[in-house]
């Protein structure tokens, strides 16, 4: 179960690991993406969220200057992570800094776990 649990967190993004919801999934995608711009139904689908909840929380973060409309494609509207926002950039930062916690954890976790297998095959402790 814990085995199950650990594969799970690994496989969604740092902000949706520790807040949960659209908007985690969201900045999660878009913050690892910022250089392009996606339309609000590329922004739903890549972040597995309704595009209904999508373009809810695409609003919110335009608003608090998050996220910025960059164009017009035909009739989509673009979005892409606002690198010249400053709490955008913390975010980013913060983000970041999660990641890398959580890889570190992870390493430990692996290492210990080959040390306990090499151990428990009975390897001379001159080899470890």
């Amino acid at each position: 179960m814990k085995k199950q649990k650990q594969n799970n967190t690994q496989n969604t993004g740092t902000l949706e690991n520790l807040f949960g919801g659209v908007t985690a999934k969201i900045l999660d995608f878009l913050s690892v993406f910022r250089d392009w711009d996606y339309s609000k139904q590329d922004i739903a689908k890549n972040s597995n969220v309704s595009l209904r909840h999508a373009i809810m929380a695409i609003d919110k973060l335009e608003e608090k200057g998050i996220l910025k409309h960059t164009r017009n494609v035909g009739n989509s509207q673009m979005y892409k992570f606002n690198t010249s926002n400053e709490t955008a950039m913390l975010l980013q930062k913060f983000t970041l800094s999660l990641a890398f916690d959580d890889g570190v954890k992870i390493v430990a976790q692996e290492e210990e776990h080959e040390k306990q297998e090499i151990i428990k095959h009975n390897v001379p402790s001159d080899k470890l």
